[in-house]
Order: structure tokens, then sequence, then C-alpha cells
């Protein structure tokens, strides 16, 4: 008896499997890649329980990181259908090299750049103008080089006469989401990072939010990628997130 439990057993688990392979060979069901910013992480993983469920067969994977590595991987030919970036410059990158479908480009929400300090530090400054030097140990940022919110922080400091003076103090992150743990762990006093970002946190506090004019305009382009093997499907996606059930949930989670 006990063998037969076995054997049947098994032949259920080998009757699953070819049943679950075949399906998916058949196409009963599309899997689109979304290569997005990693400040999207909350409001994203949202969206994406939505959309699956109101799209029956349609499975969305995420992959977060920062936009130029992200553009950088799916340079080199990372599997990617939709390219969600937090940065103009760097959609603009892949529009020129021609890994995206043009006319699929669009703006589907925007951001600030605050300061944070941990909740537990004392005496915190109250504005961009008071970060000195000699007043703290470590300022955690993105890196310019690949995190847009980097690149946004350098022009803050730079249009205030402070990026030099405070290259000893500066801790890099290698991407926002990085920047927001250094605070929360400690082992930075302050950080630059979204609003968003800091919405999510409850173990930090947001000293002042950066004035928009001393910096570049804060903007999320999306995109279906070129290479794409399902361009509806990843269409369909992308104006879901744009759309005003996707824009409302953004809101949610602090974006403009």
């Amino acid at each position: 008896m006990k063998r037969f439990l076995q054997w049947s057993f098994l032949l259920l688990v080998t009757i699953l499997f070819f049943g679950c392979s075949n399906n998916k060979e058949d196409g009963a069901g599309t899997e689109l890649a979304i290569a997005a910013a990693a400040s999207l992480t909350d409001a994203l993983t949202e969206l994406k329980y939505t959309y699956e469920k109101e799209n029956d067969g349609v499975f969305i994977n995420l992959n977060f990181g920062s936009s130029r590595k992200l553009a950088t991987q799916i340079e080199q030919g990372a599997p990617a259908d939709v390219f969600l970036s937090a940065s103009t410059e760097d959609m603009t990158r892949m529009k020129e090299n021609g890994l995206v479908i043009e006319s699929s480009i669009v703006n589907f929400t925007g951001n600030s750049l605050v300061l944070i300090t941990n909740k537990s530090y004392p005496e915190p400054v109250s504005s961009f103008e008071q970060l000195d030097a000699n007043g703290f140990d470590h300022l955690s940022i993105g890196e310019p080089e690949t995190v847009p919110a980097g690149r946004y922080t350098k022009e803050v400091l730079e249009n205030l006469q402070m990026w030099m003076p405070l290259q000893s103090k500066l801790v890099m992150g290698s991407d926002v989401r990085q920047v927001l743990t250094h605070v929360e762990m400690g082992n930075a006093d302050y950080g630059i990072v979204y609003a968003s970002d800091a919405f999510v946190s409850d173990k930090v506090t947001v000293v002042t939010e950066a004035d928009s004019a001393m910096h570049s305009p804060i903007v999320y382009p999306g995109a279906v990628v070129k290479d794409t093997e399902h361009p509806q499907e990843a269409e369909n996606f992308l104006k879901f997130v744009a759309s005003e059930e996707g824009r409302a949930v953004l809101k949610k989670h602090g974006f403009k």
C-alpha cells in the first residue's frame, strides 16, 4: 500500500509538471519583464498585483535598480519589455540608441527631492543651506554617474556652492533606496532622496524639500523596449501605469 501511494504521488507530480509545461508552450500566459527605477518599488509592486488581477494570464516580473544601470543592462542584451526611468536623460539615451519604441514614450509621474535624517538624530538642521561639513559625519546620496537622484542632488549642492566642501562627507549609494537604508540604519547622519522614498519609511524625518529651481525637472518617462516579444501587452501595461488609476496609486505613494 505504501509503495502504491508513492507511485501515485510521483505520477501526480509528473502530470502536473508536464501540464504546466504544455500550458506555457501553448502561450497560456504572458510574462512581462519590467525594468524600473528603484524609487518605484512600492508603488509599482502594488500596480503589479492590481494589473495581474485585472488581466488574467499576464504575469509581471519587476527588476528594480538605478535608471542608468538598468539602461546599460538593456543595452547589453538583458531581457526587458518596458523601461520605467527616473530621468529623461536615461530615456533619451535609450531612444538615441534605438532601444525603445519612440512613439510609446510617456511621462507618467514626477517627484521632488528631500533632505532626510534618522528620527533619533539629535538637533537636525532645518535646510540644505545649513549643512556644514564640520557639523556632521556623513551625508548619503545616490552616485551621480548612475543614479538620477544623485545627479539632481549634485545640481542642488553645486548651486548652493556646497558640492566640493562636502566631498569628504559623502557616502554614495548604488540607488536611491540604498541611500534611504543608510539613513534608516544610522550609517549616515543625513541623506537626500525622493519624497516618495521618505514617504514609505517610518524611520526617517524629512528635514526640508529642495527648491525645484535648483535642479532639473524630476520627470519619470516610460517606454516599450524595442526588442520586446510582447509589444501589445507591454504597451497595455505602460498605458495602465500612466492611466488615472495608475497615477492615483503613484500619488498615494508620494509621487507627484
